[in-house]
């Protein structure tokens, strides 16, 4: 007859929830969240950086038969993660524009630019 190794019992093993990591934060493979490492230069940041400034911004919108690319000049007024809100200095008239649909755009005058991790803003001269 063969020996039967005795086993131990099983218990149940806790899950254990990571803690919140805000963004820009980053958390160590123990669990640690390092924080400073601030926002990333994403498209919508720089555009808030720049606020009140007037640019011209060039959008494609495909499989349009009408007009497949725009050109749009206005104040920028509020940027979004997903669209801006320019307005006519002249007429006051306000377009709400998609990101999805934005090419680049170009300004007259300098732009401020906060640099990624957390190192000081300048403006570009």
């Amino acid at each position: 007859m063969p020996y039967m190794v005795p086993q131990a019992p099983q218990t149940a093993q806790p899950i254990v929830t990571p803690p919140p990591v805000a963004s820009g934060n980053v958390m160590t493979p123990a669990g640690m969240v390092i924080p400073g490492l601030g926002e990333q230069s994403y498209i919508e940041n720089i555009l808030r950086l720049n606020l009140g400034k007037v640019g011209t911004f060039y959008f494609t919108y495909e499989n349009n038969s009408e007009w497949n690319a725009k050109v749009f000049r206005g104040m920028l007024e509020a940027a979004g993660r997903d669209h801006i809100i320019i307005s006519d200095p002249m007429t006051g008239q306000r377009i709400m524009l998609l990101m999805v649909n934005f090419d680049y755009a170009t300004f007259d005058e300098p732009l401020n630019y906060q640099y990624p991790y957390g190192l000081p803003a300048r403006t570009d001269e």
